[in-house]
């Protein structure tokens, strides 16, 4: 083998090598260079959305290690519940988180180092039909009634009932909305329903 074969041997072997040496460099700068992706933020249900609290709602507390601290109670009807050690709390219109907060914030006020609280809504407050049903009067309320539930709950329509249009009024409101009537209609706890009657 000439002298210029064999150093043009040595140049392409030493070319390759170099290459290899350089090439995990290279791929290890394009990974640090490219750009991290972000996880998506989880998305969260509007605190509007959340069921707030009336009179007559009834709700279990734990106090996590306290069982003397824990039970079930009432919504009085001036909006508070009564609880033991640290009296009544504020809770209509809370939120079960909310009032789980208060509740936590009162314990730890010289009662409880870093007190854990679990606030849960046990029943809600009834809500009332009038009019033209069989049976009028105040019925329990169970989550996703309908005016059509509500309705059946009263034992009906009269004969003389309008099938066609309800008459609601919101717990807090002062003032009763006309809607259609419709199967899909919800209700809310304390509303006042009122069935009128149909005009021949």
């Amino acid at each position: 083998m000439s002298r210029r074969v064999k150093n043009t041997l040595i140049l392409a072997l030493m070319m390759a090598t170099a290459s290899a040496a350089v090439a995990p460099a290279v791929f290890a700068q394009a990974s640090t260079d490219a750009p991290a992706m972000s996880a998506s933020a989880p998305v969260l249900s509007p605190q509007g959305n959340e069921y707030r609290l009336g009179s007559a709602d009834k709700v279990r507390v734990i106090v996590f290690g306290e069982t003397d601290l824990s039970g079930e109670f009432a919504v009085s009807g001036d909006g508070k519940v009564a609880l033991p050690l640290i009296g009544e709390i504020p809770a209509v219109g809370a939120t079960a988180s909310e009032l789980q907060s208060r509740i936590a914030k009162a314990l730890a006020d010289g009662y409880l180092q870093n007190p854990k609280v679990s606030v849960e809504v046990l029943s809600y407050r009834p809500f009332y039909i009038l009019g033209e049903v069989n049976k009028p009067g105040e019925y329990p309320y169970s989550s996703g009634m309908t005016v059509e539930r509500a309705v059946a709950t009263a034992s009906g329509y009269t004969y003389r009932a309008n099938h066609k249009k309800v008459y609601i009024k919101r717990a807090n409101a002062t003032d009763e909305v006309q809607l259609p009537l419709d199967s899909k209609l919800v209700i809310e706890p304390g509303d006042t329903i009122r069935i009128v009657e149909r005009y021949f």
